[in-house]
């Protein structure tokens, strides 16, 4: 019997191993309960031990999940870093831009079923499939005034640099903090609803305006009220911005869309959420999540694995989950429990309170700098302490989002009292209540703080002090920089003197001061290195805490009421995780606020973070490359590597909603707040950031008054109602997928084209030539970029000779279903540092001619030659989010193994899955002490019989040799790379 026909056979409750451990809770809903193992190790180990035990114990068929395995769970301090381990997670997690080629590969393989006269409808997901579609959005119209032309490709649109408003070419001067140009002026009475930066963009209301000089009151909404109008008070049905921004995501993606919603059709256990509905980890947190699943009588703990590294934001609600490959997750979908060492599990013990002027966002940097310094990269977080309580649920999951920051696998949040009161606040009915906590309670995943002699055995205790935080932003370059805020000029000017790096752009000493002016729709302003281009309110992953989204409100509220505004040139937008938190903005009265300051809702879905931002106006971008300026950008977001916003765009900053929004009026990150003002009110009065900061008392009661169950519940009839453009998508009816010859979005993958039914042995590498020579800390954004296709990459070659227009390249992103984009688009980021080059660029070294090429084009020479590759890397190769093109390009690519001195672990396995060998130099070697150009010749004999961690040797055609090591840590890793990969494992135990 094959293991993917095994795993598919459940047991029957009397045939179990474990049958003896069966227990009935009160409703008679039956559970296997590992205490009545009656072992003492039980109650020693972490909860998350715990979580992954009673799996394995439901789980355990003998064949991939053993009773061994079960041992070594409970033996877990002495097997910790040792035993290897299957885990069945209960569910998987896929969003589009890494679940599109996960099902693209499912209906591939169901083509080579098909060729080997086996039936294509066994290819089916056999665990419980969620794909959410939200990296398609871009923001292709912002502030409710339409300012940009339809733009379906992505690219350049016809009215670059044009007004944001009607109103915009005359705007009344205000004074401002020094250097930043004319502030944008508080807009009034005499205005119409089309004239006011984010107003509705509907013309002239039949009511009158506003008295002059006077602002709206904030209305209180009711729930599922409509949005007002800021300045008249009128129902507007939605806004403009977001609708049309959602028909050209439909419009933009309609290939793929139809694909998605064949998938749905055609493949059992297969669950798709329609765009506009929100990010997957708001639908993961309010939606998906079921704490504890109830299935054939049977209640167990809710789990899940998905395609993002943020998946670990579930972790915040007890529910235990990490972010895998999507190869991984392909596998666990196919039935194969997911592999892993037993983990290590630190204990983080929190104590003490929050300060109140620290908002979520500065305690989640504050723990990741302490667990980042705390080398705990590939280990388990599990949190305890008396200061767990003093967290609301949404400080938990912000919290666990953070988790890939600091390289640890999960951060988990055991059920307590505080998470039991989250959940009688959504959709959990009374009953599902009740069985939670019986449940939990019964089978010891149940947490209390007040006792210390509960506390788990951990493989190491960190402890940290809540009170020690203040408010901070990260950057310019890396999310791990942090900068205290009231340090924030000092440091960005430090950043602009030192050499080029990690932090700093070497600016020379006599262009420090340069300022360049420039006009935006009839008016004069000025840009100056530090100067705010980009604004970015996203409430999803680290910022889906409702009081940092009020706080922002607040302060948008305050700093209105006070006569500040935001220049109408810089890239203001609210991207809400959900309708929900839209919801919550408006019920609360600060909605029209954020709109007036420019910060209008652009719809649903990840935009700014994956770098799906409109373009600058023409004249800010000429005036940032004619005086070549540090210009900025701010977010509330969980990524921001230099370039990935916009190109021109060098130093961005992740900060808390309420500090975009500040640093958005003060249109400068070179300000200290604490000593010069946001900005001059009309009648010439400074205000200070201080002068419309809120309390954490007002935010707090914002919160108590606006976050109740309606707003959790409003995602749900989201659902429900369903978008009418996708309910009129038309699919095929068919088993098998009818690939379209000319589509550029989804194309047949070229994985199984040569797949035979018996195994071959590893072919050694001999006289490989290196692709690459990289450094340290290559990126899944340098291998695999995201966001835009550049017009001159080898892509949008491939995208051109198929007649498309630049205006439809759209993003790698969302042609991620296309081998033949993806594996062009590999290595195509204009942040790669090669050394073959010396600088940065896309390009390589094709050493046999000595040409310099574009990456693809010199991989395609070499295999056209017969010369097999590899890649020469520094530390931490891989590092970032999960994405599968990173394996799955460099493969097609033709690339055999990668040589670096250290590996993500994700994606070392990520490698493996598609028969890439990892190789890691021996301690203490790196490319340059053992003296290797590059350009030489590399051989690297591989035994029939390879071992899990083999020691190996390279030679090369100079004479030298090294040794290094196969980072294989599995027997399943050890399988697929036997088999050429994860998916021809998969096809053949089918076939």
């Amino acid at each position: 019997m094959s293991r993917s026909s095994t795993y598919q056979c459940y047991l029957s409750l009397t045939e179990h191993p474990y049958s003896h451990l069966i227990d009935t809770l009160n409703d008679g809903v039956k559970f296997f309960n590992p205490q009545k193992l009656n072992d003492p190790r039980y109650g020693k180990l972490p909860l998350s031990i715990r979580v992954l035990l009673e799996a394995a114990i439901r789980k355990c068929d003998g064949f991939y999940v053993k009773e061994e395995d079960v041992q070594n769970y409970l033996d877990w301090q002495e097997q910790q870093n040792v035993a290897e381990v299957p885990f069945p997670p209960s569910r998987v997690l896929l969003q589009d831009f890494t679940g599109i080629p996960a099902m693209v590969d499912l209906a591939a393989m169901r083509d080579a079923l098909v060729k080997h006269g086996v039936d294509p409808c066994r290819v089916n997901p056999v665990c419980p499939t969620d794909l959410i579609v939200d990296h398609s959005l871009q923001i292709d119209f912002s502030k409710c005034a339409i300012q940009n032309t339809p733009n379906p490709g992505g690219g350049e649109t016809q009215s670059q640099g044009a007004p944001r408003s009607s109103s915009s070419s005359t705007p009344a001067p205000v004074s401002s903090a020094p250097g930043s140009g004319p502030r944008q002026p508080p807009r009034g009475g005499g205005a119409h609803c089309g004239a006011a930066r984010g107003s509705c963009g509907k013309g002239s209301c039949s009511d009158p305006p506003a008295s002059p000089g006077k602002h709206p009151p904030a209305v209180q909404q009711i729930e599922n009220s409509p949005l007002l109008c800021p300045f008249h008070l009128q129902p507007v049905s939605e806004p403009e911005t977001a609708l049309k921004s959602q028909e050209m995501e439909l419009i933009r993606n309609k290939e793929r869309l139809q694909f998605f919603k064949w998938c749905s059709k055609a493949f059992q256990n297969v669950n798709v959420v329609p765009p506009d509905v929100g990010a997957v980890h708001q639908v993961n947190l309010e939606h998906l999540c079921r704490v504890v699943h109830v299935s054939d009588g049977l209640v167990y703990p809710d789990s899940v694995v998905g395609t993002d590294s943020h998946t670990t934001m579930i972790n915040g609600l007890g529910v235990l989950g990490w972010g895998v490959g999507g190869i991984e997750a392909e596998a666990v979908m196919l039935g194969q429990p997911v592999a892993l060492t037993l983990p290590q599990v630190v204990g983080c013990k929190l104590e003490g309170s929050i300060n109140p002027l620290t908002t979520s966002i500065d305690v989640v940097l504050g723990i990741t700098k302490h667990l980042r310094q705390a080398n705990i990269a590939g280990r388990f977080v599990e949190f305890f302490g008396p200061g767990v309580s003093q967290l609301s649920v949404p400080d938990r999951t912000t919290i666990a989002n953070m988790c890939p920051e600091y390289n640890a696998t999960v951060s988990f949040f055991p059920i307590d009292r505080v998470t039991l009161k989250h959940f009688n606040k959504t959709n959990f009915s009374q009953e599902k209540l009740e069985l939670l906590e019986s449940y939990m309670k019964a089978v010891n995943l149940f947490r209390t703080y007040e006792d210390s002699e509960e506390d788990p055995v951990y493989s190491e205790v960190i402890e940290i002090q809540l009170s020690s935080f203040i408010p901070y932003v990260s950057g310019p370059k890396r999310p791990q920089d942090r900068v205290a805020v009231s340090d924030m000029k000092v440091d960005f000017h430090s950043c602009l003197k030192e050499k080029v790096g990690f932090k700093g752009f070497h600016v020379a000493p006599d262009r420090l001061q340069t300022q360049v002016p420039f006009q935006h729709a009839g008016q004069e302003y000025q840009l100056a290195h530090g100067s705010l281009v980009i604004a970015a309110v996203i409430s999803c992953t680290n910022n889906c805490n409702p009081s940092v989204m009020l706080a922002a409100g607040l302060l948008a509220k305050k700093a209105v009421e006070a006569g500040l505004g935001v220049k109408p040139y810089i890239r203001t937008s609210l991207a809400p995780g959900t309708g929900m938190v839209t919801q919550y903005l408006n019920t609360s009265g600060v909605l029209p606020f954020l709109s007036q300051l420019g910060f209008e809702v652009i719809g649903y879905g990840c935009a700014t973070c994956v770098g799906n931002t409109a373009p600058l106006p023409e004249g800010v971008a000429d005036a940032i490359k004619q005086g070549n300026l540090v210009a900025c950008g701010v977010l509330s977001g969980n990524r921001h590597f230099e370039g990935r916003l916009f190109d021109c765009v060098s130093a961005n900053y992740l900060a808390s909603p309420p500090l975009v929004v500040a640093y958005a009026i003060a249109g400068t990150v070179d300000i200290d707040f604490e000593k010069e003002p946001l900005g001059v009110t009309p009648e010439g009065k400074e205000v200070f950031l201080r002068d419309v900061w809120p309390s954490r008392e007002e935010v707090q009661q914002m919160e108590e008054d606006t976050v109740v169950s309606s707003i959790f519940q409003e995602l749900n009839s989201r659902m429900e109602k369903g978008n009418a453009l996708w309910s009129n998508l038309e699919c095929p009816e068919t088993a098998v997928f009818p690939w379209d010859q000319k589509s550029t979005y989804i194309r047949q993958p070229a994985f199984f084209h040569k797949l035979s039914k018996e195994v071959q042995p590893p072919r050694s590498i001999e006289h490989a030539h290196a692709l690459l020579f990289l450094g340290n800390k290559v990126t899944t954004d340098h291998i695999s970029p995201a966001g835009s296709i550049s017009r001159v990459s080898a892509a949008a070659k491939y995208l051109l000779s198929k007649r498309l227009t630049p205006r439809e390249f759209n993003s790698y992103g969302a042609r991620r279903g296309n081998d033949a984009v993806m594996t062009r688009g590999t290595f195509a980021s204009i942040k790669l540092l090669n050394r073959f080059i010396g600088k940065s660029g896309p390009k390589t070294l094709h050493i046999p001619s000595g040409q310099t090429l574009d990456v693809f084009e010199a991989a395609e020479r070499y295999q056209r030659e017969g010369i097999p590759l590899i890649i020469l890397a520094g530390k931490d190769y891989g590092s970032g989010s999960s994405r599968d093109w990173v394996a799955k390009g460099p493969c097609l690519l033709g690339v055999r193994a990668i040589i670096a001195e250290s590996f993500q672990k994700l994606h070392q396995t990520q490698l493996l899955g598609m028969g890439i060998l990892p190789l890691s130099f021996l301690p203490g070697q790196t490319a340059d002490s053992l003296e290797l150009s590059g350009k030489e010749k590399f051989s690297i004999s591989l035994p029939e019989e390879l071992a899990l961690g083999h020691a190996l040797t390279v030679q090369t055609s100079e004479g030298k040799s090294f040794g290094v090591t196969a980072l294989i840590d599995s027997e399943m890793d050890l399988i697929y790379y036997r088999h050429g990969g994860l998916l021809p494992y998969v096809a053949r135990t089918m076939i």
